[in-house]
């Protein structure tokens, strides 16, 4: 029966085979690792920054003695992600906390079903004087190579965050089966780092890892994490030229697409409480309405779900009224069929959103109603005469 290590380093290699490159999501909740999953994660890292995150707080939390690390990762992974997971579960661990020893806590990682360990928190993200205190007290990344090793040795596969090239050499070493060059915090958000390697200077520090860590094992998984990489065209950027493997991200998964999403949510929610279109369902359960209260109803009810599939079907039945009778009632009113009025709404919605917010294209088609981009695509071109993308370039250019 093939260990951990060899069953998840077969699993990853053949993933990088199918797609080319292969993706690390670490997060703080199973429900981020469950869309994550979903949505084509190779692997999950459960580290305590992750949880931080959820609360709201800045993944530099998980180096400050708000609680214990290894406690916190082992408590909601073995609940949220363990029990649902398909994909391999790393561990995040805290290898230099001084009141567990090292070889029995991680045979007990194994014991709970995690197909690894990864070095986190890691002193690597520490220096200057305190860095320096640290050490004088035996803290030290040794102990993360330690870590690794003696996972190594327990059949654990290992991704190892490394920070130089003296690092990569003694991970390798140990037997780390993925290199990740650690970037720093990721940029970008509301709880982003203020201060960023460039993508420039990140990629010439990943190329000279990368470089020597083909000189001592070219079959070791090289990745990268963090800093300013937080979008797919930076990851692109930091696979052209270099020798990568895959990306890990955790705050670009978890926190990012939160703090974009859930206030545009929440104002949508906000903005749905009208009393006039309450006041109009009032006249329909009581009966009595007028033609104007109709079309009102119609324009109020696009107003509200225009995100949501819509029929005219739909309309009629909530008013009691026929199909084709509301169809003309609504032409003769507006000059324009319903289906050309929904149409126009929606497209003009998704202008006003690519002038509010940096999204997605797709995430915004899906925010219009189209679940299709394709077709949101044709239909926005055939309004507009020319394609979102298209757009959104002209757009910048005229501001």
């Amino acid at each position: 029966m093939k260990d951990r290590k060899e069953e998840t380093l077969l699993y990853l290699k053949r993933q990088m085979k199918i797609n080319k490159h292969i993706i690390g999501v670490a997060t703080g909740s199973g429900l981020t690792a469950k869309y994550a999953e979903k949505g084509g994660a190779d692997f999950i890292l459960a580290l305590s920054s992750g949880r931080f995150r959820q609360m709201g707080v800045s993944s530099l939390a998980a180096f400050l003695p708000f609680t214990n690390s290894n406690d916190l990762v082992m408590n909601y992974a073995l609940k949220e992600i363990i029990p649902s997971a398909k994909v391999p579960v790393l561990f995040g661990l805290s290898a230099t906390d001084p009141t567990i020893n090292l070889q029995l806590y991680i045979k007990l990682i194994k014991e709970k079903g995690f197909s690894g360990i990864n070095n986190y928190p890691t002193i690597g993200l520490i220096d200057g004087r305190f860095r320096e205190a640290l050490e004088e007290q035996g803290i030290s990344y040794e102990q993360e190579v330690t870590a690794i090793r003696i996972a190594s040795s327990l059949g654990l596969f290992t991704v190892a965050f490394v920070f130089n090239e003296r690092q990569a050499i003694q991970m390798i070493e140990a037997g780390a089966d993925i290199i990740c060059v650690h970037l720093g915090l990721t940029v970008g958000g509301v709880l982003g780092a203020k201060q960023i390697q460039s993508l420039q200077s990140s990629k010439r520090k990943a190329a000279n890892i990368f470089e020597v860590c083909n000189e001592i094992n070219p079959h070791v998984i090289k990745m990268i994490y963090g800093g300013p990489v937080n979008k797919p065209i930076d990851v692109q950027f930091m696979y052209d030229g270099i020798d990568a493997n895959g990306y890990i991200g955790g705050s670009v998964f978890e926190r990012i697409p939160a703090e974009q999403m859930i206030p545009y949510i929440t104002q949508s929610f906000k903005q749905a409480n009208d009393v006039k279109y309450e006041e109009l369902i009032q006249k329909f359960i009581d009966g009595i309405s007028t033609q104007d209260d109709y079309i009102d109803f119609m324009k109020k009810y696009i107003g509200l779900h225009y995100s949501e599939p819509i029929t005219l079907n739909e309309l009629a039945g909530i008013m009691n009224l026929s199909r084709s009778y509301l169809s003309t009632l609504f032409k003769k009113e507006m000059g324009i069929s319903f289906t050309t009025y929904l149409i126009d709404y929606r497209i003009n919605r998704a202008i006003e959103i690519l002038h509010e917010k940096s999204l997605p294209l797709n995430m915004v088609a899906e925010l219009v109603g189209y679940s299709n981009y394709a077709q949101f695509s044709k239909i926005f071109k055939s309004r507009k005469g020319v394609s979102p993308s298209e757009y959104i370039k002209t757009n910048k250019k005229t501001k």
